[in-house]
Order: C-alpha cells, then sequence, then structure tokens
C-alpha cells in the first residue's frame, strides 16, 4: 500500500531536519509510542500499543535510517509485529525551504498482514493518514516547545 503527503512547519530546514533527527522528539510524536531506543546510530527499537478498529495490540519493531542527505532528505525503513499482525514499510523523507517555511514530505510504501490485513486496505490507508496528520501535530507541538 501506498501512503504520501505533505506537512508544513514555520521553521528553517536544518530546525525542521534537527527535529526529525532528535529520539526524543519521535518518541513522543509517534502515535502510540511507549518506548524508543536506539542500538546504534539511526537505529531503533520501538514498542508500540496501536488500535486500528476494533483490532488492538501491541507492537515491538525496528526503524533505521538510512541514506541520509542532511538536511534535506533520508529513507526510513520500519518493521514491527505483535499479536494482530505485522507492519513492514520504507519511506522517503524530504525536506525544503519554502521562504520561512519548511515543507516535509513522505512518500512510502507498506505491508501488513494477519489480522490487520483483514481490515482492507482503504480502511488501513485512512488510518494511516490519520496516523501520520497526529505525528506531524505532535512533532510541531515539540517545535513550538522548542522556540
Amino acid at each position: 500500500m501506498k501512503i504520501e503527503g505533505k506537512y508544513k512547519f514555520l521553521a528553517s530546514q536544518e530546525q525542521i531536519w534537527d527535529l526529525f533527527m532528535d529520539q526524543k522528539n519521535l518518541e513522543k510524536a509517534i502515535p502510540g509510542c511507549e518506548k524508543m531506543e536506539e542500538r546504534e546510530p539511526g537505529k531503533y527499537d520501538v514498542l508500540l500499543k496501536i488500535g486500528i478498529a476494533a483490532i488492538k495490540g501491541t507492537y515491538t519493531g525496528k526503524v533505521e535510517v538510512v541514506d541520509p542527505e542532511p538536511p534535506n532528505r533520508y529513507r526510513l525503513l520500519g518493521e514491527g509485529s505483535g499479536n494482530p499482525g505485522f507492519v513492514k514499510g520504507e519511506a522517503t523523507i524530504e525536506f525544503s525551504q519554502e521562504g520561512q517555511h519548511t515543507i516535509v514530505s513522505y512518500q512510502g510504501d507498506m505491508q501488513v498482514g494477519g489480522l490487520i490485513a483483514g481490515i482492507g486496505q482503504r480502511m488501513i490507508g485512512g488510518i494511516a493518514k490519520m496516523m501520520a496528520g497526529q505525528f506531524f501535530k505532535k512533532m510541531a507541538k515539540e517545535l513550538k516547545s522548542q522556540q
């Protein structure tokens, strides 16, 4: 399943890059994130508690930042599994300056299996978009708290 979107921040591209590279900011902003620990630079173990429709569960997984080109882009690889199934995906995150704003664009592909897959691609796509919106709103809140 393909995912994509954009979000605009009122800050420099370098500030937004730093915001997105900070583990503590990510841990606060990722919906359902209970714990995020860095194993080595750019590689994290995560614990998420997420409910999708009537299917709720705890997922353990790994996230890795690869091919970073500061402050312009990086790729994000992730995978997780739990009782309700598994999620695996890859996304490209790009940062571009437009005046006083930074535009964060993402596009990626994810695969789901198990009970989660049973709720249908359209519903999963809507939920992914909603969770991305929650993530970006929380990141904007973190940015404001740091300014």
